[in-house]
């Protein structure tokens, strides 16, 4: 399965090349390989060419003379057009940090026929997002797009975790940057509202509140069938990414992004960091499958609750019903 990559100023164009190019791979992850990317970038995002450059050389030296001439991995092929890239793989990853970039880069590959993964977020308005998801549609095409936090063992483990039952409600925290570049502001609290998701089980929001002050963003958002979920993003202090999980055999807090589910309460930090793993996981399944573990309409809730939140700011916290952005032809 040859895998290309279009921009990579994201890290995560260096973080799933690890998994997908490793030598010797064995399970969903043998087969795989990333031959190619388009190192594009963008002009007016910040440190996009610096981080282009950064990745692009940890990318051409990866699994490079190693040690062990057995454990050699060809080396990924770089070309200068789109239509370059296309012709040599079976599916792409765009991971250009400009979330701006992503329609304009997505159509031709959607066009093209080839599977592709958008990593987060998958635009940078509710406009693109949709039109993004409607050509998928269309071409009939598989892609999906994810934030890692999605997928952390800590998070997706509290869904019928033992000791918290069937989740009622779930409190999500996690950072808010006031400094976030212009093309980032839309989607900043895009990490914790997918976890928020994942814990709750998946869409079903209909209305949603936000205050706003100098040191906390706070979502609220009611499910049809009157669960709550909330979404603190801290602007000021310290900062973590997990949850409290309420449930109908107790409370517990969440693990933490890249560790274990907790126990009795515990949080584990001391066990095995996974890290980007479990999304590179299931990019892995997805590439062999065509199957997105993620639907369409659920991406576009989330988009929805972001866009009621920013309307719900605007109006002074004011209840904000959720557009239906995913209507099928």
């Amino acid at each position: 399965m040859r895998i290309g990559i279009l921009g990579i100023d994201n890290y995560g164009s260096v973080a799933y090349t690890e998994f997908l190019n490793k030598p010797h791979a064995t399970g969903v992850f043998e087969g795989m390989r990333v031959v190619a990317a388009y190192p594009v970038g963008s002009d007016d995002y910040p440190d996009s060419a610096k981080l282009g450059a950064q990745w692009k050389d940890q990318l051409s030296k990866m699994y490079q003379n190693p040690k062990d001439p057995q454990d050699a991995v060809p080396p990924i092929e770089w070309v200068d057009s789109l239509d370059a890239l296309l012709s040599k793989v079976d599916g792409v990853m765009i991971f250009s940090l400009d979330a701006r970039l992503h329609l304009k880069q997505a159509e031709p590959v959607l066009r093209a026929g080839k599977k592709l993964f958008i990593g987060r977020p998958l635009a940078s308005s509710p406009e693109d997002a949709v039109a993004i998801m409607q050509l998928a549609a269309e071409t009939k095409t598989p892609c999906w797009s994810s934030s890692q936090h999605r997928f952390s063992t800590g998070f997706a483990g509290m869904v019928n975790h033992p000791e918290v039952g069937n989740v009622l409600g779930c409190d999500v925290y996690g950072g808010w940057d006031p400094k976030a570049p212009d093309a980032d502001k839309f989607w900043r609290p895009l990490h914790s509202l997918e976890t928020l998701y994942t814990i709750m089980g998946g869409p079903g929001v209909v209305s949603v509140t936000c205050a706003s002050t100098p040191t906390t963003e706070s979502i609220t958002a009611t499910w049809k069938d009157g669960r709550i979920g909330t979404y603190r993003g801290i602007k000021e202090g310290a900062v973590k990414y997990s949850a409290t999980v309420f449930g109908d055999k107790g409370v517990s807090t969440a693990g933490i992004y890249g560790h274990g589910i907790p126990v009795k309460g515990v949080v584990p930090t001391n066990d095995e960091y996974v890290g980007y793993k479990p999304l590179a996981t299931e990019i892995a399944k997805f590439f062999k499958t065509g199957q997105a573990p993620v639907t369409p309409a659920e991406t576009l809730e989330i988009f929805a609750l972001m866009q009621a939140a920013e309307e719900s700011k605007a109006r002074n916290g004011a209840v904000v019903s959720l557009k239906n952005l995913w209507k099928t032809k």
